[in-house]
């Protein structure tokens, strides 16, 4: 008889539970849907509010989320530390990462910028997009040799993207490699009729 009892009220907690946890759910997921509604409309406050009002720090979902709607918001601080969190949440997921660079970027913080894009090509060292922007941070800085090996991994591995072939020529040009950017700016001028980037290196060449 006592085990019937303590079966009876296994199940039942068990259900309990179970119901509670369907409407924890759903009302995340509504809160999620209100979100969607909200930004759209321009209302980023009220976008970020409908989430706090179910947030669970231990959420990847809802922090990459307000993460992004804080930066619609231009709160970067705010937004920094919530794509943070994401980051601590799913460490070798690249997306919140590349969610982080943005705010990152809108407050200058270059040399986090640069951080964020090495975490990400140590976990997809092909990923084109981190090493174009890397590239461009070293080219910027005028670390040539850097910024030439990313944007020749791109340029290899796709041959016709313009930006990644044109930034290679100007760094090929700034290496003194003066063959290999007259190369690359015809190149650049078969993607681009008369493109005034390659036009001018190739006036430099002269």
């Amino acid at each position: 008889m006592e085990d019937l009892k303590r079966k009876n009220l296994f199940i039942t907690i068990t259900f309990i539970f179970i119901c509670l946890q369907a409407q924890s759910q759903s009302a995340v997921q509504a809160a999620f849907a209100r979100s969607y509604v909200a930004e759209q409309a321009g209302s980023y406050p009220k976008a970020i509010s409908e989430l706090k009002s179910v947030y669970k720090s231990d959420n990847y979902f809802m922090n990459i989320r307000l993460g992004w709607l804080y930066y619609l918001d231009k709160q970067n601080a705010a937004s920094i530390e919530y794509y943070t969190i994401a980051i601590s949440l799913k460490p070798y997921a690249i997306e919140a990462k590349f969610g982080c660079v943005k705010p990152l970027s809108a407050i200058g913080s270059w040399d986090k910028v640069k951080e964020q894009y090495i975490q990400i090509l140590r976990i997809d060292p092909q990923n084109t997009m981190a090493n174009y922007w890397l590239g461009v941070i070293y080219y910027n800085r005028k670390d040539f040799l850097n910024a030439n090996k990313l944007f020749e991994k791109v340029v290899n591995l796709y041959p016709l993207d313009y930006d990644s072939l044109i930034m290679l020529a100007w760094t090929k040009l700034n290496l003194g490699a003066l063959s290999d950017a007259r190369v690359l700016f015809n190149h650049a001028i078969l993607i681009r009729p008369n493109d005034t980037s390659a036009l001018a290196g190739l006036r430099q060449l002269k």
